[in-house]
């Protein structure tokens, strides 16, 4: 099958036309002639498996990353940077049913601050696109920065030195599994985190990374293809430091964090200016990014989260900043009266707002809300329930993922007299 990509789905991916079938062809651009031979059924939608460029688009642009295209990591660094963000603004502005301008992210490669690469038999690096159970093997990823090529040297001279088995993808087999690295981009402090099957690790592996602030070594006692684990042990700091403008996190092996710096103080940003009154809940607080930020420009915060490790991580953020925000554990079907403030601060994760707490909100109306999201299509959703009592003031996109589809979201909602 032959044809013109016609434009990109909201997944990135080309669509070719023929006829009344469809078939998404990745790492395609809008104006590019494609010839497909092979495609599987996925969802309800055809994926090109077996394809071919015939004629590029002018749009194109060359790839800085030399596996793109076979890695799944990135799906769009074959369109200018503009482009990605013309495409993320209509993508918004169609899911949404309104302009949304979208912001750069102030780097368009070396932001990223964490990456999980998978040590495995079939190579070191990440899942090739399509699989999972196959790896494409790198020496280092343009978008998490230069480090990321010391770290996989310095890997690749312990196992040469002490030859440890490697993981078997699908056969729960292999000791080593992953090794995570985790950067402050604002700081230049960096955690290395070695997950591993249980078993030995020779007591020299900490000298292959003397250069870390902080590594670690976890262990996967599960079946389950995860690069986290239980802390067995830990050299030198704890944590790594995060400087986001005028506040410092700390950043744990096992807690969330922004993953592009840059971009995140932005985030921060646009979150506050949009945040009345005094008294503010955070809720799905994780590690106190949004409610930290906020108590240091005098706001008093209470922050709710489910996790009982992340309120701890942020209970420890409010103290070194010497800020006032509270976190405590709780879910967000327990929240009391939400009327007692005067912003509620929501990031969900990308299922979006549980019904029960859209019908909590419904019900006690906080005059303002700011939504946080990366699901625009979970968001509009929500949006539109909470439209019963809600307007929307104004809507601004983050491109925290450059050469990814994935877009974050800040609405501001108020309440209706």
């Amino acid at each position: 099958m032959r044809g013109v990509v016609e434009r990109l789905d909201f997944d990135g991916m080309g669509i070719l036309r023929k006829g009344r079938r469809e078939i998404r062809v990745p790492f395609t651009a809008p104006g590019d002639v494609v010839e497909v031979v092979k495609w599987r059924r996925k969802k309800r939608k055809l994926i090109a498996l077996d394809f071919r460029i015939i004629e590029p688009s002018p749009e194109r642009t060359e790839p800085l990353c030399p596996h793109f295209g076979t890695c799944g990591g990135c799906l769009l660094q074959h369109l200018p940077y503009e482009k990605q963000l013309e495409f993320k603004a209509e993508k918004l502005s169609a899911l949404l049913g309104m302009d949304v301008e979208v912001r750069p992210s102030p780097r368009v490669y070396g932001h990223r601050n964490r990456i999980d690469v998978v040590i495995s038999t079939n190579g070191i690096g990440f899942r090739r696109r399509g699989t999972w159970w196959d790896v494409v093997d790198i020496e280092m990823c343009p978008v998490f920065g230069e480090t990321s090529a010391r770290v996989l040297r310095s890997l690749r001279e312990f196992i040469e030195d002490h030859k440890p088995s490697l993981y078997k993808i699908g056969k729960n087999e292999g000791f080593l599994r992953y090794i995570v690295m985790r950067e402050g981009k604002f700081t230049g402090e960096l955690m290395i985190n070695l997950i591993t099957s249980e078993g030995d690790l020779p007591e020299s592996f900490p000298e292959y990374f003397d250069y870390a602030t902080s590594i670690y070594w976890s262990v996967n006692r599960t079946k389950s293809d995860v690069s986290q684990g239980d802390v067995e042990r830990f050299w030198k700091s704890e944590f790594i430091r995060e400087r986001l403008g005028d506040v410092t996190y700390l950043i744990h092996p096992n807690s969330f964090f922004q993953t592009n710096s840059h971009a995140a103080v932005l985030l921060l940003e646009e979150v506050s200016k949009r945040v009345e009154g005094e008294r503010v809940l955070d809720l799905y607080s994780g590690v106190g990014t949004f409610g930290v930020w906020l108590a240091r420009r005098g706001f008093k915060v209470e922050g709710i989260e489910l996790n009982p490790f992340a309120v701890e991580m942020a209970n420890k953020n409010a103290e070194i900043n010497g800020v006032n925000a509270k976190f405590r554990v709780g879910t967000d079907r327990e929240v009391e009266n939400l009327s007692g403030y005067d912003t509620v601060v929501l990031d969900p994760p990308r299922s979006g707002l549980h019904p029960k707490l859209i019908r909590k909100i419904l019900k006690d109306r906080p005059e303002n809300i700011v939504y946080v999201s990366c699901n625009p299509r979970t968001l509009a959703d929500n949006l539109g329930h909470l439209g019963e009592v809600y307007s929307v003031e104004d809507a601004v996109g983050l491109d925290m993922f450059p050469h990814t589809p994935h877009v974050e979201t800040v609405v501001k909602l108020k309440l209706r007299v």
